[in-house]
């Protein structure tokens, strides 16, 4: 793994780094480590995405490293550059900065999702990690990168958010030792908890109000599903990202195997998370949608509306239940 990194970077000179769009914590962070490998190497790099951060996750950026594609000022950079995309191997989620990838001299993946079969670029993808976030600073270790404390609190919060506070079904030795490596910088670990799961609005505690609300149970209450409408984001004043954890309050219930909730956002766009306790590859189901992502948890995007996206999503879990 190292040797196939440090060979790349040799290669070049100038590099983008970019996730998928938007952002979570876990790219954000990912990013932001490899920069410093890349700087302890001499390189010069910018961290360029499809959009600006999300405001949930900004105060992992303080300094204001991390940009948004802009033509006209980055416009330049990809025919003298190397790209990076880290935590996912999907050249179809990263937005505008897929129109890179024919331009640049050569790209790189580094990713812990599982490989979707039609996925064109290669790279790094070790599916069972917890996070991208921990494979980079395991590479950054073994090249004898230290990680500064404004890198190190990026880098634990991507850990502890694709591992939900380390007790999914990721959570390995490795995950810890990366998250211990990290917080030997300083890192005060209830100061991102409390950035993550006490900092939301009103608007977001609405808005889970109104999902909620929507909550049907199916297949004698091993599936739960919720529905997000545009006109609930519009209605509480919540941001579409606000309702990225409502998916995991029916994982509660000790009956319910699978949790499905789609999502429309405020252009009207369809989306679908889908979260499993792990005895159904929601992965799995998702790629046969065009989407990916864990066992556990995964998602796509639709071309349906609400109803018809919800209605094959259920039909698709509930058949991989009837053969357990």
């Amino acid at each position: 793994m190292l040797e196939k990194v440090l060979a790349f970077i040799d290669r070049h000179e100038s590099f983008i780094l970019t996730t998928h769009d938007p952002a979570d914590a876990d790219g954000l962070g990912a990013e932001l480590v490899f920069a410093c490998i890349l700087k302890s190497r001499g390189k010069t790099f910018s961290i360029i995405n499809a959009s600006p951060v999300p405001a949930l996750f900004q105060f992992m950026d303080s300094e204001g490293r991390i940009e948004q594609w802009d033509a006209a000022k980055h416009g330049d950079l990809p025919g003298r550059s190397a790209l990076i995309i880290v935590d996912t191997s999907d050249e179809y989620i990263i937005g505008c900065m897929r129109d890179l990838i024919d331009k640049v001299r050569e790209t790189l993946v580094i990713d812990h999702h599982e490989p979707k079969p039609f996925a064109t670029l290669s790279g790094i993808i070790e599916s069972g990690a917890g996070s991208t976030c921990e494979l980079i600073v395991e590479i950054a270790a073994l090249a004898g990168v230290e990680i500064d404390h404004y890198t190190a609190l990026a880098a634990y919060t991507g850990i502890v958010y694709d591992t939900g506070f380390f007790a999914y079904s990721k959570t390995s030795l490795q995950t810890f030792k990366s998250a211990l490596k990290v917080l030997e910088q300083g890192v005060e670990p209830h100061h991102v908890y409390q950035q993550l799961m006490e900092n939301a609005t009103t608007g977001a505690l609405l808005l889970q109000k109104q999902v909620l609300s929507t909550l049907e149970l199916h297949a004698g209450g091993r599936v739960a599903v919720q529905v997000l409408r545009k006109e609930d984001l519009e209605v509480t004043g919540a941001h579409f990202e606000d309702a990225e954890s409502f998916i995991n309050i029916p994982l509660r219930v000790k009956d319910v195997e699978v949790s499905i909730l789609v999502k429309e956002t405020t252009e009207g766009k369809i989306r679908c998370s889908l979260r499993s306790k792990g005895k159904v590859n929601v992965s799995k189901i998702a790629q046969t949608f065009g989407g990916g992502g864990h066992v556990s948890a995964a998602g796509f995007r639709s071309i349906l509306g609400v109803e018809d996206t919800l209605r094959v999503a259920l039909e698709t879990v509930e058949a991989q239940l009837d053969k357990l």
